[in-house]
């Protein structure tokens, strides 16, 4: 009986003991909990930080981090939540959404800046999310807050306030319009959207057909990066970052404006939250007659950023751009005195869908397929101008050529010249023009925290090209470490390794050092001293173009195996800086400079048969290309100069910044031939192509930039100015008999300038507000060459309607 009872008891014993402890279990995996850690703008934790948890405007828990700086919150369950994270002199930050799901814990890191400047998080120096005051690169970023108060149409205008870049668009809106960053080619950047490589095969990239529509950052990085991006990225990477909803009510906008020159903008956005799936979708449409004839302007925009979490550690999204625009193409009126009647249309597509998952709290993976697809269509009707056959009744009567009118040519060099230039050539009329590239890519990275201050990544892509009924399959891998000694030095290294399936294989390793002579402090006159170092190499592959006129494209297999001819090799560069960063007046200024040289070399050049016979090529194969030369690796540039930033935090919702860049780029091998004006007889002028020694067409040794930002209470306001030095060029015109006499020298022959623009947006009520923009307020020209008249004055006024969203809806 006493041994029944006994077993009876150690029965009941042990359920309750299971019983507990699958109920301790069962509570532990229901439970939501949100973990991390605090730290100062070097990686140092930060104990004693405060950490707020809220839904809907309302506090749910609030918890202090220990003296490692970690932090567990509990939450009363799953859901979206936004975090607010307060420290004794520093500025507080807001994390606007973090979901949190049952039996999995959300993590998250939080780096609080020294007030009153905030501090960015970077993402293209590294591969990961890693506060700016970490790295050594020199990144510029525009952040969400500044492209609404600065309200542009269009990225290119935000890219104005970028340090060492400068934008060059031709003719009016819509007008083709190119980056050149630190002396480097208009095609030396690599450009992506949420990870997404839109460059054209080779890397150019027309960014007139880019909206502002859905983008929330945009972050530059000057210097080459070929390790993390492979090809293209010569002198710098643009990454830009599509809009998240993040509430969970629903918010819906709309805002339509109209201005002069028959010029109008319809905007309309959805985005939200809701449990695990996240959303944003925005339509815009832009139109302008432009001040010229046939200088219109459309841009249909339809942007979408879709995610959903299996968890808090897994995350799918997919992101989609659609770009439908057409533009009318007058050229240059001041050359010809009349406008031509081409247009060109363009349908743009880009789409990206990426997993990502949190594997424990030390490794993650990344994996996003990506496509890109460029269509557009350049047409010429009919002839323009007056038919000139200037062979007539020769053996050589091809027909008429057909010129504008008699024009005085001047350039800001003080040159002029007068005559009629060819503006359209003969032959069958209408003409077009198509042209469709697409690009297909598969990319994975896997980053691993070994310490707590050392993260190793790896990764690898695949592309995809098509484009002139070329095809190629190229490969990219990459092994990057990036980390700290004593939150005082910091380390970027990796190398990576390309494998094109034109021209073969390349490596391209970086280097990157910062290091604070001064570690952050919250009051006194001088703050935090950075110093920086930057060391990369980078590669670009041909065009598609370049690729089909290429030596080894033109030639039998057996003059091929004859001659020992090779594909184009990559155009490559080697690119340095250095300098540093001063923090000053008790965190409110920051002054920084930096020094650059960049090497641009082995870039490719169609050259004659003569020039190919000069750099080695055997004569028997020279002269059998039958288009009279080839593509083939053969000149270079280098750029080198200084760059100057200011930030000053003037209080009561101001704040001032300024940059200076002084360029001095050359070129330093060249083939083309220089020709001659007869009214200059001594000058050398290159007619398509900048002479060796000169300095490459479009770039300015001075440039810089003002902005004056405004935000506070119910209105939000930026004054901003670019200012350009004059630049070389060339008229690139033929005279009816196709001479010179209508070129002129190339040193300083485009005019400086200086644009102007004033935004403001006023708050009249909490879903309504009234806002206006005003764009080259002197009406000055700031086109990319003599002859191509930028817009003039331009003004925009219109209004803004909110529904839902933020947390003030609530209240």
């Amino acid at each position: 009986m006493l041994a029944s009872s006994l077993k009876s008891l150690r029965f009941w014993v042990s359920f309750l003991l299971i019983f507990n402890v699958l109920a301790a279990v069962s509570r532990a995996q229901s439970e939501s909990t949100l973990r991390g850690k605090v730290t100062d703008p070097l990686g140092n934790v930060l104990p004693g930080a405060t950490i707020t948890a809220l839904q809907e405007g309302k506090e749910l828990a609030h918890v202090s981090s220990n003296a490692e700086g970690a932090f567990i919150v509990t939450l009363p369950g799953p859901g979206r939540y936004s975090v607010q994270v307060e420290a004794q002199g520093f500025a507080t930050q807001t994390i606007s959404s973090v979901l949190v799901t049952s039996g999995h814990a959300a993590e998250i890191s939080v780096s609080l800046a020294v007030r009153p400047l905030l501090q960015e998080v970077v993402v293209s120096a590294t591969g990961t999310a890693v506060p700016e005051t970490q790295v050594g690169a020199s990144v510029s970023v525009i952040d969400e807050s500044q492209i609404e108060t600065l309200n542009k149409v269009d990225v290119l205008e935000n890219l104005r306030l970028v340090t060492g870049a400068q934008v060059v668009q031709t003719s009016q809106r819509g007008g083709f319009t190119s980056l050149f960053i630190r002396g480097g080619e208009s095609d030396f950047n690599k450009i992506l959207v949420d990870g997404i490589p839109i460059n054209q095969i080779g890397g150019g990239f027309n960014f007139a057909q880019l909206a502002n529509n859905g983008v929330s950052n945009l972050e530059v990085l000057r210097g080459s990066n070929s390790v993390l991006y492979g090809s293209d990225a010569l002198s710098g990477v643009v990454n830009i970052t599509s809009t998240r909803g993040s509430t969970i009510v629903p918010e819906l906008k709309y805002a339509g404006d109209a201005g002069n020159f028959g010029t109008y903008r319809n905007d309309a956005s959805l985005r939200g939250a809701f449990r695990r799936f996240d959303y944003a979708t925005e339509f815009s449409r832009f139109n302008t007659n432009g001040s010229l004839p046939n200088d219109y302007f459309h841009n249909s925009t339809v942007s979408a950023n879709v995610g959903w979490n299996l968890n808090s550690a897994t995350e799918f999204r997919v992101t989609v751009r659609h770009v439908a625009s057409g533009v009318g193409t007058p050229n240059a009126l001041d050359f010809f005195g009349i406008p031509d009647d081409s247009t060109q249309k363009n349908n743009n597509t880009y789409v990206g869908a990426t997993v990502q998952q949190q594997t424990g709290k030390r490794w993650h993976n990344l994996a996003q397929f990506a496509f890109a697809q460029f269509g557009s269509v350049f047409t010429n009707p009919s002839p323009t101008g007056e038919p000139f056959d200037p062979f007539a009744g020769t053996p050589f009567d091809f027909g008429p050529n057909f010129l504008g009118k008699l024009m005085t040519i001047r350039g800001a060099n003080g040159f002029n010249a007068t005559g009629q230039a060819i503006l359209d050539f003969g032959g069958t009329y209408p003409q077009k023009f198509p042209d469709y590239e697409a690009r297909r890519s598969i990319y994975v990275q896997s980053d691993y925290r070994f310490f707590n201050d050392w993260t190793g990544i790896a990764g690898f892509r695949y592309e995809h090209e098509n484009g002139d009924g070329i095809r190629r399959g190229n490969y990219t891998s990459f092994l990057q470490g990036h980390g700290s000694l004593g939150h005082r030095l910091f380390a970027t290294a990796g190398v990576g390794l390309e494998h094109n399936s034109f021209f073969g294989f390349a490596a391209s390793p970086r280097l990157s050092l910062a290091y604070y002579l001064r570690q952050p402090a919250r009051q006194g006159l001088l703050g935090e001293t950075k110093l920086k170092f930057n060391f990369g190499q980078g590669i670009k592959e041909a065009s598609t173009f370049q690729q089909s006129s290429a030596l080894i494209s033109l030639l039998t297999p057996a003059q091929i195996a004859q001659f020992n001819v090779s594909p184009i090799g990559p155009e490559r560069s080697r690119t340095y800086d250095f300098g540093f960063e001063q923090r000053l007046w008790n965190g409110r200024a920051l002054f920084g400079t930096t020094f650059f040289y960049n090497r641009f070399y082995d870039l490719i050049a169609f050259l004659n048969p003569s020039a190919l016979i000069s750099i080695g090529v055997p004569p028997d194969a020279a002269n059998s290309t039958a288009i009279g030369g080839a593509y083939v690796n053969a000149t270079s540039e280098r750029g080198l100069g200084s760059e100057l930033e200011f930030k000053f935090d003037l209080g009561h919702g101001f704040l001032f910044q300024g940059t200076y860049t002084y360029l001095d780029a050359v070129v330093t091998k060249a083939f083309g031939s220089p020709v001659f004006n007869p009214a200059f007889p001594t000058i050398p002028i290159g007619a398509f192509s900048p002479l060796e020694g000169a300095r490459p067409f479009r770039r300015a040794p001075h440039s810089g930039n003002l902005a004056l930002f405004y935000n506070r209470h119910k209105l939000s306001a930026a004054l901003t100015g670019y200012l350009v030095s004059r630049r070389d060029d060339s008229t690139f015109l033929s005279d009816p008999f196709f001479g010179n006499t209508l070129l002129l020298p190339n040193r300083n022959l485009a005019p400086g300038y200086q644009k102007f623009d004033l935004s403001a947006d006023y708050a009249v009520r909490r879903y309504l507000s009234v806002y206006t923009s005003l764009e080259n307020l002197l009406s000055q020209r700031y086109a990319a060459a003599v002859g191509f008249p930028a817009t003039p004055f331009a003004v925009r006024t219109g209004l803004k309607f909110t529904l839902g969203g933020g947390e003030n809806w609530h209240k």
